[in-house]
């Protein structure tokens, strides 16, 4: 079986998501990246968006579990992005990254972030 993608890239959240207590009062913005992996043809065969994940409802779920419950690891927080991701049951597989850009760390960096892959089964 094919797997097709859908990609949804650089989704931004206000969380308060950490270990510091700086984090969880002050909040900091996350960044997301999403590749699900599903079959896209029933979709693109009917020209039907019921038949493929809406990616706009896709980004609303996710951005509810950034804004959401607060956890001390962005490891975590992926694997709840993932859970949201194979909600779905066209969805066989997820990659997910969360981005940390605001993360407390002393030096000078570009980003901090987390990748998980999650599949059926």
């Amino acid at each position: 079986m094919t797997t097709d993608r859908i990609e949804l890239r650089g989704l931004r959240a206000r969380g308060f998501h950490g270990v510091l207590s700086a984090e969880r009062e002050l909040g900091q913005e996350f960044v997301v990246d999403v590749i699900l992996g599903l079959d896209l043809r029933p979709a693109a065969e009917k020209d039907d968006v019921s038949l493929t994940v809406h990616y706009g409802e896709l980004a609303t779920a996710l951005v509810d579990v950034v804004t959401g419950e607060p956890v001390d690891l962005i490891e975590t927080l992926a694997e709840r992005l993932a859970a949201v991701c194979l909600a779905d049951e066209r969805v066989v597989e997820t990659e997910v990254t969360v981005h940390k850009p605001a993360a407390p760390i002393p030096h000078p960096f570009t980003d901090v972030a987390v990748t998980i892959f999650r599949s059926r089964g």
